[in-house]
This record gives structure tokens, sequence and C-alpha cells, in this order.
């Protein structure tokens, strides 16, 4: 494990020396992880799958079951209604106009984390393993299979993909609802607004690329439409030096807090019954030239009292606490055919 300064530190000495390597970053970036190629294989049970490369078996393990079983036990409403009053009055004073309220979920399954990592359809997977030593807060195994990049650099152009915005089916009912809805537009103009002020600090020539567009989402329940829009800029020629002090100024991602942020995480931290620690956080890779990122959501976590989904949605001042509570629910899932 290594702390925010040392994480920056080691970041920049491996960018400097263009050497791999492979990352995890918590939500409050206290506990994070470090892993070079050469560190795959033994006791680790650590894997990463990410467009620019991947690290440990991708096609070990038991194969599915033959009848999957996965049943959500979902968050009471009870306890959601209570968090959901806490983040409303913060919002009616102002302390925040969008806030990402999370809640966890027991979930009862035969299905472990080597099955989610290995047949989850996701462009961002990542799994530690129950070792105390590598994985989340107290030991914990969890797995990500997640569909939203953080930022990607390509040479010295850096681009953040925030996503907001979900509607639990493919129709074109649906998709004209996520298009038009008021509350849906107000969250994706705040965070894009927010996360263009955050690359801003790091990279020149900051524009919003595309806005608002778009794409499905396979789950176990069906497909679903996901908002997400695209943000790019210029980083300086020495990026690669600096890569822990530039990602970690970015951090905590902006569409899985709020804006503004200090403010916003300060709520976050009182309304909210559950630790993060891997969750909503990032992972990604950096392989000597270009990095990959992505945001820890769609995540499940194992302790000893079983599996744990971890899900969200955005809470503005327009927000229904039932139809928020659904969308938390609905965002239990995982993305291949049961």
């Amino acid at each position: 494990m290594y702390t925010r300064e040392q994480t920056i530190s080691r970041m920049n000495a491996l960018g400097r020396a263009e050497c791999p390597f492979f990352f995890v970053i918590s939500h409050d970036m206290g506990h994070n992880l470090l892993f070079e190629p050469s560190e795959t294989e033994g006791e680790r049970m650590a894997a990463f799958s990410l467009p620019l490369g991947t690290m440990g078996n991708q096609d070990g393990g038991p194969p599915l079951p033959e009848r999957l079983r996965f049943i959500p036990s979902p968050h009471p409403v009870s306890r959601y209604a209570a968090s959901f009053a806490s983040v409303r009055n913060h919002l009616m004073r102002g302390d925040s106009y969008l806030l990402n309220l999370c809640v966890s979920t027991p979930v009862e399954t035969n299905l472990t984390l080597r099955h989610l990592f290995r047949f989850a359809r996701a462009p961002y997977r990542m799994l530690l393993g129950p070792d105390a030593r590598i994985s989340g807060v107290h030991g914990r195994g969890c797995v990500c299979f997640s569909p939203e990049p953080f930022v990607t650099v390509r040479g010295r152009s850096i681009s953040t993909f925030p996503m907001k915005g979900t509607v639990p089916s493919a129709t074109q009912e649906a998709r004209r609802w996520l298009e038009t809805d008021e509350k849906e537009n107000r969250e994706s103009a705040t965070i894009v607004d927010l996360m263009r002020n955050d690359l801003s600090m790091v990279a020149t020539g900051v524009r919003v690329k595309r806005y608002r567009y778009i794409s499905p989402v396979e789950t176990s329940k069906g497909p679903i439409l996901q908002c997400s829009s695209e943000i790019s800029g210029l980083l300086p020629e020495n990026w690669r030096s600096r890569l822990g002090e530039i990602l970690l100024k970015l951090l905590p991602a902006g569409s899985v807090t709020g804006a503004p942020k200090e403010a916003t995480c300060r709520a976050i931290a009182e309304a909210e019954d559950m630790e993060r620690g891997f969750y909503t956080g990032i992972f990604g890779f950096f392989n000597g030239r270009d990095l990959d990122s992505a945001v820890s959501i769609r995540f499940m976590e194992e302790d000893e009292r079983g599996m744990v989904y971890k899900s969200g949605g955005g809470i503005t001042v327009m927000s229904r606490m039932e139809e928020e509570y659904q969308e938390a629910v609905a965002k239990v899932y995982v993305p291949f055919d049961f």
C-alpha cells in the first residue's frame, strides 16, 4: 500500500523512466497499489484488462456454474431515505449542486470474484484477491467491470469521459427521455464544467469534443443506456515525469463525487453509511508511453460476510428520492448473460 505522497513520488519516477506499471487508487487516495508487469504471478491474485494492456491470467479459474445465482438484497429504502435527506439538506443550503450518493447491496451468488473478472463484458476490468497486502481496506477482495474511462493519454493529448445519466432500458423512448430530461441535462452540464476546469489545471487548450453522447451497456437484465461526454487538452512535454502529480490532481473523479468537489466530499462523508475504499477510485495502466485509466464503478467486494455490490447516482435539488433509489438498485448487475 502507498500513501498519496508515496504514490505521486513513485508514479513520477516510473513515468520518468518510461517503465510500465498498473495501478489502483482508492477513493480517498490514501490506500493505493502499484504493480510492475514483472509482479504479475504468484500469490497476489491481481489481474487487469484495459485497452492498452493486460496483467495476470485472463482465462484461468473454474468455468461458470451450470445454473447461475445472483440475488441482490436491495439497500433498505428507509436507510437510503435518511442519506438522501442529508444530501438534500446540503443541496438546499448551497453547499453542493450535484452530489453522487452511493450505497452497498448484499448479493447472494455462486459467482466468484474470478468468475466476474473473467466473464464480465467491460472495456476496463480489475481484480484484487482477498490478500490484506494488496486488496482493499481491511483486506477485502474486489472486482470491477467498469464502462467508464477516467483519463486516457495518447502522446500529449489527454482526454476525460465523465459519465452522467443512466436509463434502465435501451428503447427509443428511453433514449429520448435521456436526451431531453432536464435533471439529466443539468447533471451533465455540471460535471462537464467541473471536469473541464479540472483538466485545465494540468493541460492547455481544453475543450469539449463531444457533449452528451449515448451508448448502450449490456447487463444481466438486458441493455441499458448511459450518457457521457468527452473533454480533451494538451499536456506539457515533460508530463511523464509528473505523471503521479498530474493524475492525483484530478482526483477524486468528478463524476462520482460532484461539484464543488471539496464541500461535496464532506457532504458525502456525512451522508453515506458505507466505506467506499477502492470503489469510485480509479485503476489503470501506463505502458511507458501512453496511459489508460477507468473509474472504479460497477464494483463488487467480498469479505467474511459474503459479496457486496456498491452503486450510486447523482443527486440534485430536482431529484426525487424514490427515483434515485430505483436507479441505485438498477445498477446492481453484472454485464454478461444469465
